[in-house]
């Protein structure tokens, strides 16, 4: 399990790196904070692997980065802003990323189900879910910077309220 670990801090580690630069390119001041919170969880997803790694028992706190990502969608919303100056690759930023998270819930998933350490199993699944609200929120933030009057007019951030 400890290649596991291994490779998840480096996908953990890589996810933090693009999204930190996708924050310091974004257009708009509420994609760059939501952008920054995205990197600081995968700053915490990496710590909970090294701690796993080395053999000490897993801290993985609940995130709240799905209801901070609607307050700063609110923020948008309310600002009245109509015009937004979104860089011409933004889309396929997101894509990527929305790529990058699916292939880490797929792969926690995976583990959690060949793992027989009942705590081990437990944290997987929970940082899979954490992956897969990071695949939510980038899929918001597509359809934003796609259609984005429309989208903040009609603003109800798609899918968020499953988790």
């Amino acid at each position: 399990m400890t290649d596991v670990f291994e490779f998840a801090m480096q996908m953990e580690k890589d996810g933090e790196a693009y999204y930190r630069e996708l924050a310091d390119k974004a257009g708009h001041p509420g994609l760059q904070r939501i952008l920054t919170m995205l990197a600081d969880e995968e700053v915490k997803h990496y710590n909970t692997f090294k701690r796993l790694k080395e053999g000490k028992p897993g801290d993985f706190s609940d995130s709240t980065i799905f209801q901070d990502a609607k307050n700063v969608f609110e923020e948008i919303r309310e600002s009245g802003q109509k015009v937004f100056d979104f860089e011409a690759e933004a889309k396929e930023h997101y894509e990527k990323a929305k790529e990058l998270e699916k292939k880490s819930e797929d792969l926690y998933r995976e583990k959690a189900n060949e793992t027989d350490d009942a705590e081990t199993k437990k944290l997987l699944n929970l940082i899979a879910d954490e992956e897969r609200r990071h695949y939510i929120l980038f899929d918001n933030m597509q359809e934003l910077v796609l259609r984005p009057e429309r989208w903040l007019e009609n603003a109800e951030w798609r899918h968020m309220d499953e988790y």
